[in-house]
This record gives C-alpha cells, structure tokens and sequence, in this order.
C-alpha cells in the first residue's frame, strides 16, 4: 500500500471502504428485499403491501448481517451489538430500501403478475445497483462522522 492510500485509510473512510460497507449493508437488503417481493407478487399483495413486507423484511436481515457477525467477534449480547450499529444500519437501509423500491416500481416489477416474468426480475436488476448507488455516499458520510463501520 503506498503512503498516500494508508494516509488517506488511516485518516478517514476511503471510498473503497465505504463501497465495502455499502455492498455488506446491500447484501442484507438484497435479501430481505427480494424475498418479500417474492412473497408480495406470490400472494398477490397491492403494491404499498408488498413494499412495506420488502422494507420489513430488509431491515431484518440488513440488521442480522450487522449484528451476529459483530456479537460473534467482540462478544456481545444481542441488545449490546444493536446499539452499536443501528443508526448507521437504519440510516443506510432506509436510503437503500427508498431508491430500491422506487426503481423497482417505476419499471414495474413488483406490479408484475408473477414472479415468473421478466419485469419482475427486470425490477429487481434495475433497483439493486440503484439502491448501491444511492447509499455509497450517505454510507461514506456515515463512517466519516464515525456513525458507521465495516463490519
């Protein structure tokens, strides 16, 4: 690593670092997300239904994949990881999860008459590097002012 990298690493978040932050919290999203789209399309839920269970559903898993590899490592109760991490996780989920189902219902997946079409997954293609991109910044922000971290 050259100096200018570890000065820069060692004095604040690096956008490569806070891209890491970002796909770990994007990974959590992903999954919560899509399958409470799955589950929303399946059943044949209204959108603001479908997009509420997807939200629900993101946070659970966004805050499971920030909070048990955190209690494994330090050796923390559940209560005590969370309050570690859930502003940042609320904050960055929050931006993710606006930008993702916007992107998603704009192109019309989670309108989609089955999980077999192609606009279904064409919505979810569409929102998932939507959701990075809108986060990578307020997640940049957020290790800045100490708020976040990689976990």
């Amino acid at each position: 690593m050259n100096t200018r990298t570890n000065d820069m690493h060692l004095h604040g978040p690096t956008l490569m670092t806070s891209a890491q932050a970002t796909v770990h919290c994007l990974t959590g999203c992903v999954i919560g997300e899509v399958a409470g789209l799955l589950i929303g399309v399946s059943l044949g839920l209204n959108v603001w239904l479908t997009m509420g269970l997807a939200t629900v559903l993101a946070y659970l898993s966004g805050f499971s994949l920030g909070v048990v590899p955190l209690m494994r490592r330090e050796s923390l109760s559940f209560l005590e990881g969370l309050r570690i991490i859930w502003v940042g996780e609320v904050v960055s989920i929050g931006v993710m999860e606006i930008v993702m189902n916007a992107a998603d219902y704009a192109v019309g997946g989670m309108q989609a008459q089955s999980i077999f079409t192609a606009v279904f997954w064409l919505g979810i293609a569409v929102a998932i590097p939507a959701g990075f991109l809108a986060a990578w910044p307020v997640n940049f922000w957020l290790i800045k002012r100490n708020l976040k971290s990689c976990h």
